[in-house]
């Protein structure tokens, strides 16, 4: 019964839902958390651009989206590649009939190595993919966020416990989402006072995705021809699970789902977050804290 009061009094507020003609360009949105900001932005309805490297994934989120009854457009590109950011915001503009009220700057993924073996191509392919990227992407939606229409706008930053802490063998993936930290505070500061923009960061701890899954399942991404194994090794993953303890460095002594994570970016990006602005949310089931 209290879930349904909740429903109804939700719907009273948002009757259309928390994000209703908003346009929302969420990267990585292929799979993982990604697709499923995509898939719960929509039921608030937004008008989602599902960004992705894969277009056979891109399109089939897309296609569940409208399956649904909600509005989403596939934009199939590699964001490392500046045209593919071009016109990923052109494509998002024309969606929106000129408008964009939301960025997620979600895609990326590990390539993962110890300090005194990390090779340049890892090291440069990180800060490109997690730090570059997304200020890329914000620097070119520019013209759409800088307005005053009276209409919200914020840009959601994705970083990760390791940008916050740490962890050996990631310094590459650490020292880019460190500074992702850093881009959403600007953002904030420089577009907040005259255009109302509020940027944020939402880090994730252990959330079961592909970057955490068994490394020998065989997920891998490829750059410049190059076979780049993600996942954690079995051993590793095994002896957390079956310790005396099981996740003992998790208060709630198990990992995030897919759907927890994109959760708390929707509730970052909904209006219920309208005055949090700057601020780095920490997504870890308690880790860390």
């Amino acid at each position: 019964m209290s879930e349904r009061i909740q429903q109804l009094a939700r719907q009273l507020n948002y009757p259309k839902g928390l994000l209703a003609g908003q346009v929302a360009i969420i990267t990585g949105s292929g799979q993982g958390i990604g697709a499923e900001c995509a898939r719960l932005f929509a039921n608030e309805g937004a008008k989602v651009v599902v960004s992705d490297i894969d277009a056979a994934k891109a399109e089939d989120v897309a296609a569940k989206i409208r399956a649904s009854g909600s509005e989403a457009l596939a934009v199939a590109g590699d964001l490392l590649r500046d045209e593919c950011i071009k016109e990923l915001v052109k494509k998002a503009a024309e969606f929106g009939n000129g408008k964009i009220h939301i960025i997620i700057n979600n895609a990326g993924f590990t390539w993962d190595g110890v300090i005194h073996k990390m090779t340049d191509k890892q090291w440069d392919t990180m800060l490109a993919m997690h730090g570059t990227v997304p200020f890329k992407l914000v620097r070119e939606a520019a013209p759409y966020f800088r307005v005053k229409d009276g209409e919200p706008r914020n840009i959601v930053n994705i970083s990760s416990t390791t940008g916050l802490h740490g962890n050996a063998g990631q310094l590459n993936y650490a020292m880019a989402k460190a500074g992702v930290v850093g881009l959403s505070k600007t953002i904030a500061k420089e577009w907040g006072p005259a255009f109302g923009v509020r940027a944020n960061t939402v880090a994730f701890g252990y959330i079961e995705t592909r970057l955490t899954a068994n490394k020998e399942g065989g997920a891998f991404v490829e750059v410049d021809g190059q076979k780049v194994p993600l996942g954690i090794p079995e051993k590793q993953k095994a002896a957390a699970a079956t310790a005396a303890v099981p996740h003992a460095d998790i208060p709630l002594r198990r990992p995030g789902t897919a759907t927890e994570a994109a959760s708390a970016v929707l509730a970052v990006a909904s209006p219920l977050s309208s005055y949090i602005s700057g601020q780095t949310i920490s997504v870890t089931g308690g880790r860390n804290m």
